[in-house]
């Protein structure tokens, strides 16, 4: 009986996982599948441009769709769906996730403010990672060399320059290769002009359209790309049965052979037409995180592998009994009457497509953002619900200029093409190398199966790569231009942040010092709590004493607050706080460390003053019973301990909520203000809080007491008065307001990068205060001048 009731609850929960996956692999549609459903549009007519016109017969076309058939079968459906997807950062996927993956298990990474705590979180490991493997002596030869982590941080980089190169060509050329079926003089027979113009308006709409959120746009068309995807599959096997059924004997590889025989050079230098097939093939990996590998994979292998293999066959049944129509062999190949219907799911389907590469972009450039490695940017949540869908208004409007400057300054497909072919095979390239390094380091795998990944699909995406390089000449420029432009920008961001992160570092405020100063720090201390936002995870940054030296007081309690990176994709909320104390009790000094991944969106949170006061007075609580148990004291050290702390309610923090109200806008001006003693400053803040009732309306007010049930020792309980004393009467945000300058005696270039570059940059970009969502009433910004 029990046998019969295990059995049946195993088969309810294989149905729940079934409808789940198969949920999830309809909406991957939308999403993922969009620019590679869409490639079968122009990847006859770039192959068969330029000099393999001479070379049209039935062997070539053969040989050029037994190619096409191979590709797609050894880097989408081999290497990606079979071996990259298992490759995960804790269900995240792209090139970042891999290298945050190598930096966990190798020190390669360069952000200079990571901790052993870090190592602490969840995410940091895998589930079934062996913490104690005995170092290898290739590990040990790439951690001691700098400049080799930092050519790897370059590589990256690269490929994260190239994905953003993919974002301006992917929605140019899909959009104007779904147009130009009007072309066609059995339809409209619209010139070239006309196309471009239309083209222009459909991406300025696509762009205008991105603030709504992907995930509004790419799932309501997710229909519409099966419904793509069905029709061009239905229609190749029509073609096939209809025009050439002999064109299955080119599944042969044999036939590739005969390809390059005949065409010799010219075939090689064609590739870079065939590689269009397998665009958009490292959105499968990239947006892992929205999904699932298995509905992934599902979908690829249900759907995308037979269809997709059913057109190009088709196409090129058609084409070798219909030679000429090679300019624009998809619209030609389709039969009369199914004209208008497809046109108009193409076009949609290929603003699918160009809105999933979109998505990409924003995402590389806030996890470029979050490794130092890019401006402060605004970047907004778009869905309460997937975790990860951003718009980056900078970026989108960046793009959308880029791509018209694409579409008018090109205005021919194949010359697209060729620049799109040369930026997706670069992605390509840059994860074959970084999964080859991942078998090693992350997988704890054999050397020598790493070296046969890598020289197997290095060599494949390679000639590839090769015949791309030479259309350099004729487009492929473009990508590249691109690339330099953002890797120049990271690159002296990156530069700039290092330097005033090390002089932070050197010019940090002796713990000696503080400590000689006694409680009172030599200075007044004002009633409320000065949060002072710094960079450091160690030490007493230099604007505090910059500022002490300027006014000499200070608030009751201050913290140091540290917002910071971590190369995990996200952090638990309840690890995200680490809480430290700084001297001596009765100094009332505090660490704050605040840690975010890089898929981590930090949003504004009006709840965080009260999180903050939770999280030190469990802290206290905590250094008391293990002071009390051990014996010993966190003071031994002038830095103590750093405890991860996570409160999202008053418990055990011997603190209580006496009075809370959320407002709605109309409610009395009396509880939205804080305490203090100056009527003046009261009355200033009630005006400015009633004047933003926006942003106030969603702030929820509490009022902390201690609790006297509880049973304190007599200094937690002084402590705790003093903390809840000092959030009665106000929290102030201190924050440098920073201008880094070069040395005298630096060179031309770092000059020029800091002085120049990065001055430009930093003017431009979105303040720290504005990042960090400080409230301005309460900001309080220090100048300091950088000599670096």
């Amino acid at each position: 009986m029990d046998e019969e009731i295990g059995g049946a609850a195993r088969q309810v929960q294989w149905k729940s996982y079934g409808k789940t996956l198969s949920l999830l692999a309809f909406q991957s549609f939308g999403v993922v599948y969009g620019d590679l459903s869409t490639s079968p549009l122009y990847v006859y007519r770039n192959s068969l441009s330029g000099r393999l016109n001479d070379y049209i017969d039935e062997t070539t076309i053969f040989g050029l769709f037994s190619l096409i058939f191979w590709t797609f079968t050894l880097v989408p459906l081999l290497k990606y769906v079979i071996i990259v997807l298992s490759a995960d950062d804790n269900g995240e996927g792209g090139a970042f996730a891999l290298y945050s993956l190598l930096c966990r298990h190798a020190k390669f990474s360069l952000l200079p403010n990571q901790q052993a705590a870090d190592e602490e979180l969840s995410t940091y490991y895998q589930p079934g990672t062996n913490r104690t493997v005995v170092s290898s002596p290739f590990k040990r030869f790439l951690e001691k060399h700098k400049k080799l982590r930092t050519c790897l941080l370059i590589f990256v980089l690269f490929g994260a320059c190239m994905v953003i190169g993919d974002g301006v060509l992917t929605p140019t050329i899909s959009v104007l290769s779904a147009i130009s079926g009007l072309q066609d003089p059995a339809t409209t027979g619209l010139g070239n002009g006309w196309i471009v113009f239309i083209a222009c308006v459909v991406l300025v709409g696509l762009f205008a359209l991105q603030h709504r959120g992907t995930h509004r746009v790419a799932f309501i068309f997710a229909p519409i790309v099966v419904l793509w995807l069905l029709g061009i599959g239905i229609i190749g096997l029509y073609n096939i049965i209809h025009w050439n059924p002999r064109i299955f004997v080119a599944l042969s590889p044999h036939y590739i052979v005969k390809f390059f025989k005949r065409t010799g050079t010219d075939g090689w230098i064609s590739l870079g037409g065939v590689l269009l097939a397998i665009t958009g093939t490292e959105a499968m990996f990239a947006d892992l995180g929205h999904f699932t590998a298995a509905s992934i994979r599902l979908a690829f292998v249900g759907v995308i592998y037979p269809c997709l293999v059913l057109q190009y066959m088709g196409q090129a049944a058609f084409l070798s009994k219909n030679m000429s129509a090679v300019y624009n062999s998809f619209y030609l190949s389709i039969p009369s009457p199914l004209f208008w219907p497809v046109f108009v799911i193409a076009t949609l389907a290929a603003i699918v497509g160009s809105q999933a590469i979109i998505s990409a972009t924003f995402s590389i450039v806030k996890q470029c953002l979050a490794l130092g490695c890019f401006p402060r940017v605004k970047v907004v949540h778009t869905s309460r619900w997937i975790h990860g869908q951003i718009y980056i208004p900078e970026i989108n409007w960046i793009l959308m200029v880029l791509c018209l400057a694409v579409a008018l300054g090109f205005r021919d497909i194949t010359v697209i093409g060729n620049a799109y072919g040369l930026a997706c095979i670069a992605v390509m390239f840059v994860t074959t190398c970084l999964m080859s390094l991942v078998i090693i380091f992350v997988w704890q795998k054999n050397i020598l199966i790493s070296l046969l990944f890598l020289v197997f699909f290095g060599a494949v995406e390679g000639a590839y790569l090769s015949a791309a390089v030479m259309k350099v000449p004729q487009g492929g420029w473009a990508p590249i231009a691109l690339a330099l432009v953002f890797m120049s920008i990271m690159y002296v961001w990156h530069y700039g942040m290092r330097r005033k992160y090390m002089f932070d570092l050197q010019n940090k405020v002796s713990m000696k010092w503080i400590l000689n100063l006694g409680p009172s720090l030599g200075i007044m201390r004002v009633p409320g709590i000065g949060l002072i936002y710094t960079e450091l995870v160690t030490g007493v940054p230099a604007i505090f004493s910059h500022f002490v030296t300027n006014l000499p007081a200070f608030h009751q309690v201050l913290v140091f607050v540290c917002v910071k990176s971590v190369p995990v994709p996200y952090v638990p909320v309840d690890e995200r706080y680490l809480i430290g104390r700084i001297g001596p009790r009765e100094y009332r000094m505090y660490r704050c460390i605040v840690r975010y991944g890089y898929k981590d969106v930090q949003k504004d949170d009006e709840n965080f003053e009260n999180h903050l006061v939770m999280s030190i007075a469990r802290f206290i609580q905590m250094e008391a019973e293990e002071s009390a148990s051990s014996g010993r004291s966190y003071e031994s050290s002038p830095e103590g301990r750093m405890a991860v702390v996570h409160t999202t309610d008053t418990t055990g923090t011997g603190l209580v909520v006496r009075d809370s109200s959320i407002d709605d806008g109309g409610g009395t001006s009396q509880q939205l203000t804080r305490s203090s003693k100056s009527e003046t400053l009261r009355s200033l803040q009630s005006i400015y809080e009633l004047e933003s009732v926006g942003s106030v309306s969603r702030r929820r007010r509490v009022r902390f007491q201690i609790d006297e049930e509880e049973r304190f020792d007599p200094q937690v309980r002084d402590e705790l008065s003093d903390l809840l004393d000092a959030k009665e009467a106000g929290v102030a945000y201190i924050i440098g307001h920073s201008y880094v300058k070069a040395r005298k005696n630096s060179n031309f270039l770092k000059t020029f990068a800091i002085n120049y570059a990065y001055s430009f940059l930093r003017k431009n970009c979105r303040g720290p205060s504005v990042t960090l969502h400080i409230p301005h009433i309460s900001l309080i910004e220090v100048g300091m001048i950088y000599y670096v």
